[in-house]
């Protein structure tokens, strides 16, 4: 039987945000996890020069390998082949491609809850098993190795920063769960798709301690590019040769266009962490303010762009609540069940990934509101 998958509510928030914009409402949007920010001009430029060039058909780019190849030399003193990186139809078809190369049909596989919504989803829909652990304050709402220590499953997907909390798991901690797999034969992917998008607290690479871990990476975040569609996936030598027929079969190749971008992009550091600045910015807007309207109680936002916040002082129903909260002021969040159908219904997540003016005026609206519920 197909599995039982939960809807994105978020997704649902987003068309009635659009369809509130239609009829001429001022909305702010702050229920995606993706940059308001345009990509590079630079990587404009370049996909307009192959347009004009002529868009190859399917083409894996071997300087984009190199790359980003040469990215995890300079941010974590890696050296990677670019033989296993493989390019892919943004982080999702790499999350795709990491578990069908390594579980079967009732694997288990461990997660943190709250996490992304689609983790647990994914994994159901390729006819494995999500095992969702629950990780509250105590643990900074990430997975430790302490606790998936007497846990049955036969993978872990951990992910730092992370979705919805970005909170971001320390060093010592990823080498501890490395450890911890690796002593327990358990396999390790590692989503790190916001990375480069930190605060106060770095990010490590959960290659750097798992060589043999599987990690995901996007361009969507950092770089901006979320509608180009284009992500990557570093798998170890072992498992190129799996890879390599899954994504033939599954994916063909990544958008061309999108690859020729990214070239671009990955040399415009400079701009991308001008946005950095811009959600640093942002961050400290809502840390100030959500505690003035009662949201006290507020996951550590150390990378990513999301504020997960408690509303349990306000409802028990978070979907109806954003709802509402988009219908009366125009501000647009996410629900926090989507990430946890358990203890969900009390929390909501912003993205705060907008232009701090957004940002502002969603904190004037959200005062008016939240003012009215008291």
């Amino acid at each position: 039987m197909p599995a039982d998958l939960a809807p994105f509510h978020a997704i649902s928030i987003g068309n009635l945000a659009f369809k509130l914009a239609s009829e001429g409402r001022s909305i702010i949007h702050m229920e995606y996890g993706m940059p308001s920010a345009r990509p590079p001009k630079a990587a404009e430029t370049a996909a307009k020069a192959m347009i004009d060039a002529g868009v190859p058909g399917y083409w894996e780019s071997p300087i984009l390998q190199e790359k980003i190849a040469a990215r995890y030399h300079s941010l974590y003193g890696l050296t990677i082949d670019p033989s296993r990186i493989f390019l892919t139809c943004g982080a999702s078809p790499a999350l795709v491609l990491a578990l069908s190369v390594l579980f079967s049909a009732g694997d288990k596989v461990a997660v943190a809850r709250p996490g992304y919504v689609a983790y647990r989803n994914t994994i159901k829909g390729l006819n494995l098993t999500p095992l969702e652990l629950e990780c509250g304050p105590d643990t900074r709402y990430q997975l430790t190795a302490d606790r998936l220590k007497n846990v049955d499953a036969h993978g872990v997907l951990v992910s730092s920063p992370a979705n919805p909390t970005g909170s971001i798991i320390a060093p010592g901690e990823l080498k501890r769960i490395a450890e911890h797999c690796q002593a327990q034969d358990l396999a390790l992917i590692s989503d790190e798709i916001y990375h480069q998008l930190s605060y106060d607290v770095p990010t490590r690479s959960m290659l750097e301690y798992a060589p043999g871990a599987l990690v995901v990476n996007s361009f969507s975040k950092y770089y901006c590019m979320p509608g180009w569609r284009l992500g990557w996936l570093v798998a170890p030598d072992h498992l190129v040769g799996a890879v390599t027929a899954y994504l033939g079969n599954y994916f063909l190749t990544a958008p061309s266009i999108a690859q020729q971008a990214a070239i671009a992009a990955m040399d415009e550091t400079d701009e991308l962490d001008g946005h950095l600045e811009t959600y640093r910015a942002n961050r400290a807007l809502l840390l100030s303010a959500l505690p003035e309207l009662g949201l006290t109680k507020i996951a550590p936002p150390d990378g990513a762009f999301y504020i997960y916040a408690d509303i349990s002082d306000f409802t028990n129903d978070s979907r109806a609540f954003c709802f509402k909260l988009l219908e009366d002021t125009g501000v647009a969040a996410a629900p926090g069940v989507d990430f946890d159908p358990i203890n969900g219904h009390h929390f909501m997540r912003f993205s705060f990934a907008v232009s701090t003016a957004e940002v502002e005026d969603a904190v004037g609206r959200l005062r008016g509101w939240f003012g009215l519920l008291d």
